[in-house]
């Protein structure tokens, strides 16, 4: 077998990364998309479960990709299959030939080229989206194919393995990479918080009206605890009392449980000690729990989510906790204000 080419480890890293879907709502013209995929799909089917032990490993083995992701997975699949048949009407979404490579290039390149040349001008992390997706979606046509290369045979014309791993696609994923780089374009989550940028949140948030003081120290829990435990914002959210652990007269440190996480789907098993920081108390996890509970007060009971909107007077909600991280989506805008 022939050696990977260069680029295919910085592609592989690159289509490993965060899948963050990236794309807009667009019009699409074919009324039989959805059940077009939505067949293709039911034409190869991740698993045949005859019995229960097959049913049970079939769960593990889906296990790999959540819901989420699925679903933007076909959503972007939509989207190819509909770019792909208005030029060319006769196209098929399950063929795989020599050409597909150069499909999957030309609708990432709309996608993603410059609008003074006509495309889309999308950011660099919609053609990882993209890629991705596009990878689920012929892994599943072609589940006992290779998943790793992509070979074409020129004397019976037949094509092994995935078209996302042809040297067509990694060098050109390779090449937006570094066209988008030139262009100045950086990603949104290449950059990490620094030391500073938290006292600037922490100054934002509790430096304002009595109000808006209140929903800030939920605000700022959040982002600190995000920033000391390199979580996703969506995996703080969904914090509960409960993952909380504090020992009557210890102060020293507090314990912080996740029941799941991107990578751990179903359950962590790790707890994370956060030590106090008597010395900076703007960064120290146990002043920032014991504001949260000094807001909360009395007459909250100490179940369910641990984050709770505040009323625009201030006043905490239980029955309205944080169950999504939208309130947390204004953070880029509020750091480049802070700047």
């Amino acid at each position: 077998m022939p050696a990977c080419p260069p680029d295919y480890k910085l592609d592989k890293l690159t289509t490993d990364e965060a899948i963050k879907l990236d794309l807009e709502d667009c019009p699409i013209t074919d009324e039989n998309l959805d059940a077009l995929v939505e067949g293709c799909l039911e034409d190869f089917p991740e698993d045949i479960v005859p019995d229960k032990v097959s049913e049970y490993t079939a769960r593990i083995a889906q296990a790999n990709i959540t819901k989420d992701t699925r679903n933007g997975h076909i959503r972007i699949i939509k989207h190819y299959i509909a770019f792909c048949k208005h030029c060319d009407g006769n196209w098929d979404p399950t063929r795989v030939d020599s050409k597909t490579p150069h499909d999957i290039r030309d609708f990432i390149t709309q996608k993603c080229g410059t609008k003074e040349e006509g495309c889309e001008g999308r950011r660099f992390s919609t053609a990882v989206s993209t890629h991705a997706a596009l990878t689920f979606w012929y892994r599943t046509l072609r589940p006992n194919e290779s998943v790793c290369e992509w070979r074409h045979d020129l004397v019976t014309d037949i094509c092994h393995g995935l078209p996302t791993q042809s040297q067509i696609v990694s060098t050109f994923m390779v090449g937006l990479k570094k066209t988008k780089a030139k262009m100045g374009e950086v990603s949104q989550s290449a950059r990490a918080l620094t030391l500073e940028d938290m006292y600037c949140l922490h100054d934002e948030c509790l430096s304002n009206s009595v109000a808006d003081q209140r929903w800030g120290v939920v605000r700022y829990t959040a982002y600190l605890l995000t920033w000391l435990m390199f979580l996703r914002i969506d995996e703080v959210v969904n914090l509960e009392f409960s993952s909380i652990e504090i020992i009557p007269s210890e102060r020293s440190h507090i314990k912080v449980a996740l029941k799941t996480r991107k990578t751990a789907q179903t359950g962590v098993l790790h707890t994370w000690k956060l030590h106090a920081n008597d010395l900076d108390a703007q960064i120290c996890p146990v002043q920032a729990i014991i504001q949260l509970a000094t807001l909360y007060g009395d007459t909250i009971e100490l179940s369910g989510p641990l984050l709770l909107c505040t009323s625009s007077t201030g006043a905490v909600m239980q029955s309205q906790p944080i169950v999504h991280s939208l309130p947390f989506h204004q953070l880029p805008l509020l750091m480049i204000s802070i700047s």
